[in-house]
Order: structure tokens, then C-alpha cells, then sequence
């Protein structure tokens, strides 16, 4: 059975007034307000709605009725930097449209990722008539802009995608993929990690790859021993064709977890309908033209979310989780990947996750009196709560384990259970 212990805040919280006296024998109510652990969702759905004006055509319906859902269950956002995307005429990048749609949800508490600052799929193709030295010039500069503009918003960063393919990658010409044929995966890691690092020392910094064999073990360990600093280490994990099953994700962050840093399942997909068959090598190269959601599916995507959750937060090296699309209106190579069907309705995944996440690993709100020394006692879930008396409020950040802890409450008196 997947164990939690080390995810669990058992804390003593002492209350006291705004000149240090303990607030003793009041009504106090305790509610956690997010957890510790990072729940994900990309947002790549509400740039046109939040960023405007539109320019993919292509908004999900309801938009408003989405957020509320995703905020309803997630806590970290991945929004998209795809170079040709962001920039397709050089020097006109996206960043108003980005800014906006970062802010709105870190305005509500929500952790903002950038997702990447350097891949060879979707490279601009203005970049391809440059020499090497000019690309590796526009890539710093491209690197730094993006960092410098959303510091502060966007601190979380994946600093590069997918490097174990990069300097063999031949799908598409590219000039990236170009240039780490001369410099290397190190020297491709070394150039992303330290512009970012540069433009913004408070950032952390992100390895993803989709690549999960002792490849990327490989690539890990030569940055390392070259003395690249890595924040986290990301791993994909779309499983369109078929859940991999809770043995063989363990033993996928078992290996991963050896270099000593957090884990974050950067990508998750389950589908709700039809597997892709298990012959395809890309999963690029199966894209039907109708792949509908179906509730024998429906019914399969909700067990096997809820077993993977479980067995990656049971993990003790794993930091988050993101599930690469909240519906599948516009969802990742057309499959039934999302939690939300197409017209806006939830399927079973949806109401399954949110019952481990905001339910059976959430601290309800909860009525308590503080003892004479002012002090309650919280156990749940680490991360995020509030805390409220008639003196006051305020919030406070529970680490796993056991502990105490002094809060100050703002002097303004507050009904319980209004805030």
C-alpha cells in the first residue's frame, strides 16, 4: 500500500496577538488553502481568453466555467513558450498575452511554470538561414528576454526539453538540433541552465525528457559531473498507449531518484478512449482522424488516475505532478487525454482526482479552541493553511513532520468562517 507519512504536517501552532500574547481558549477554525506538493495542469487554454486579443481561433467554450474547474483542483500552471509559437516573426514575441494570462492565476495563489526555454521541435524557422554562431547568439538572447521579463510571474522554468534526442533528432530541420551536433548535449544543458541562471538567480531550473531509459541516466550524469547546476529533474510520462502500471512507474523514479534531486512528472496523459496501438515508436505518428472519449474508457482513465497519483506522491523524491491537459478540446495529438470532455462536462477522472486531491488528501476546514497557550494542533496534508479567531487571521506554510510554529494574527477581528 502507497505510503504518506512523509507528505504528513503534524504541527503544533501557536496563536498569538499582535504584542506576542498567546490568543488562549478561542474559537479558531483551521483550513488548508494548497497543498505543498505540486498539483498541475498546463493553462494553455486561457491565453486567448485572459492574454487577448485571440490568435489561435480555437478558445474552449466556457472558459470561465474551465478556470473555475481547474482552479477547483490544481495549484501549478505550465504555460507555453514554444519558440515558433511565442516568436514567429523575430523580435515580436508574445509576452504581453503570456504576462497576463501568468499573472491572472498567480494573482490566485497558483505556481506558474515556463515550459521551455529551449527544444528543437517547434525551433522558429527564421533561425534556419542564421550560422551557428548567430543561433547560439539568438538562443541566449531568447533565453534571457523570456527569464528577465517574467521574473517574478515565472520562476519555475524548464530549462530545456527533450535533450537526450536533440542532436539526433531528424524529423523535422532545425537549427538547434544543428547546433548541438557541434556543441553537445553538455554543452546545450551548460548554455540554457546558465542564461537562465543568469537572468535570474531565483529561479529554478528544470531537465525534462520524455526519454526514460538509462540514456537520460547518462545525459544526468555527465551534466552533473560537468558541474551543471540542476534544480529538478523532469520526467514525461504519456501513456497513450496503456497505464505503465504502479510497479513500473516506481521503478522509473526509483532510478531517477538515485541522483538526489526532487522528481517532477513534468507530462502525464491517460486516455479515455481507445489506446494508441503498441507498435507505434513515436507517438507522433498516430493521430486519427476521430478519437472520441468513451465510457468504458471514461471508466479506465479514472482507476488508473487515481493509482498513479497515489503511487507518485507515495514517493518521497517527487515534488509534482502535472497532467498535461485539463480537456480535450484542443488536447495533445486529438486524443481523449483530458479530464473534461469536449463540451465542457466532467468526466469520472476528474471527480475521482478531485476526491483524492481536494478530499481524502485535504484539510477540510475545522472547528477547534485554542488551549491556554494559545496553541492548536494540525495534522494533514503539508502545505498552505489558515488559521482564523475572532482576533484575527492569517496563513501559515506546514512542513511534513512534526513541529511548532508561532503565528502572529492580524489585529483586525474576523468572523469565523467568512474569509
Amino acid at each position: 500500500m502507497p505510503d504518506f507519512t512523509h507528505r504528513i504536517a503534524d504541527a503544533r501552532v501557536r496563536l498569538v496577538d499582535s504584542l506576542g500574547r498567546p490568543i488562549a481558549g478561542a474559537d479558531a477554525s483551521v483550513e488548508q488553502t494548497r497543498h505543498a506538493f505540486g498539483f498541475g495542469n498546463i493553462g494553455f487554454d486561457f491565453i486567448d481568453w485572459l492574454g487577448g486579443p485571440p490568435v489561435s481561433g480555437d478558445a474552449p467554450p466556457e472558459p470561465e466555467a474551465l478556470a473555475e474547474a481547474w482552479l477547483g483542483l490544481f495549484d501549478t500552471m505550465t504555460l507555453p513558450f514554444y519558440w515558433r509559437g511565442f516568436e514567429p516573426v523575430q523580435g515580436q514575441p508574445d509576452t504581453t498575452r503570456l504576462r497576463r494570462t501568468a499573472e491572472w492565476f498567480a494573482e490566485r495563489g497558483v505556481t506558474v511554470k515556463g515550459h521551455p526555454l529551449l527544444w528543437h521541435t517547434l525551433a522558429p524557422e527564421w533561425l534556419l538561414p542564421l550560422d551557428d554562431a548567430e543561433v547560439e547568439k539568438t538562443i541566449r538572447e531568447r533565453i534571457r528576454r523570456e527569464v528577465t521579463d517574467f521574473a517574478g510571474v515565472v520562476d519555475l522554468w524548464d530549462a530545456i526539453n527533450e535533450v537526450v534526442i536533440l542532436p539526433v533528432f531528424t524529423a523535422e530541420d532545425n537549427a538547434v538540433t544543428r547546433l548541438a551536433q557541434r556543441r553537445g548535449r553538455v554543452g546545450m544543458v551548460r548554455l540554457a541552465f546558465e542564461e537562465a541562471r543568469a537572468a535570474n538567480p531565483n529561479a529554478r531550473l528544470v531537465l525534462n525528457d520524455f526519454d526514460l531509459s538509462a540514456d537520460y541516466e547518462h545525459v544526468i550524469e555527465d551534466c552533473l559531473t560537468a558541474g551543471i547546476r540542476i534544480d529538478a529533474i523532469g520526467l514525461q510520462t504519456h501513456m497513450h498507449q496503456g497505464y505503465r502500471g504502479e510497479e513500473q512507474v516506481w521503478g522509473i523514479l526509483e532510478r531517477f531518484a538515485r541522483f538526489g534531486l526532487p522528481l517532477q512528472l513534468t507530462e502525464t496523459t491517460l486516455l479515455s478512449g481507445d489506446l494508441m496501438p503498441p507498435e507505434i515508436v513515436d507517438l507522433n505518428d498516430f493521430q486519427p482522424e476521430s478519437w472520441p472519449s468513451t465510457p468504458e474508457g471514461e471508466a479506465r482513465q479514472a482507476d488508473e488516475i487515481v493509482r498513479h497519483y497515489r503511487t507518485v506522491v507515495s514517493h518521497p523524491a517527487v515534488e509534482s505532478l502535472t497532467y498535461w491537459g485539463l480537456t480535450d478540446h484542443g488536447a495533445w495529438l486529438g486524443a481523449p487525454s483530458g479530464l473534461i470532455r469536449r463540451d465542457g462536462s466532467k468526466k469520472p477522472a476528474y471527480d475521482a482526482l478531485h476526491d483524492l486531491v481536494r478530499g481524502e488528501w485535504w484539510h477540510p476546514e475545522t472547528r477547534t479552541t485554542t488551549d491556554a497557550d494559545g496553541v492548536v494542533t494540525v495534522r494533514g496534508f503539508a502545505g498552505r493553511y489558515r488559521i482564523t479567531t475572532p482576533v484575527g487571521s492569517a496563513e501559515v506554510e506546514l512542513e511534513a513532520g512534526a513541529g511548532s510554529v508561532t503565528v502572529m494574527l492580524d489585529s483586525v477581528p474576523t468572523a469565523l468562517g467568512t474569509l
